[in-house]
């Protein structure tokens, strides 16, 4: 039983530390460069087909913005996608059972957060570069 305490409370702090792994800072992505004289309507459908392409589904879809959300078993993230003439902006705005928390000042969610956002700045990316060649 003793033996049993003490196992328990040398193994708590590394359960601790694998869950924390899961961790990331949240970060907005550096705005994505839009190529000189490409029409609004144009970026939105290459916004859109990233989107769809990464199963994000669009509530929200003004001319200049859109709002998304993705749905992955039991977690859940929504974002906005704003755009000029210049550049597109993705940020972060709220999600279910993905860890968010402020902490120190900082942002925090789960890793795999990052990683949808960056396969969008991808995919939006490399759409813009085929329209500006």
């Amino acid at each position: 039983m003793l033996r049993n305490r003490f196992v328990l409370i040398l193994l708590l702090p590394i359960l601790l530390l694998l869950a924390g792994w899961r961790e990331a800072p949240l970060v907005n992505p550096d705005p994505i460069a839009i190529p000189p004289k490409t029409p609004s309507a144009e970026v939105a459908k290459i916004v859109k087909k990233a989107l769809v392409g990464r199963k994000w589904v669009v509530s929200e879809d003004k001319p200049g913005a859109i709002k998304a959300t993705l749905l992955v078993r039991d977690h859940k993230a929504r974002i906005a996608i704003d755009w000029n003439a210049k550049d597109i902006r993705i940020s972060y705005i709220d999600s279910e059972n993905l860890n968010f928390m402020e902490k120190d000042g900082k942002k925090l969610i789960h890793q795999n957060y990052n990683s949808w956002i960056n396969n969008l700045v991808v995919d939006i990316s490399g759409e813009l570069t085929l329209l500006g060649t």
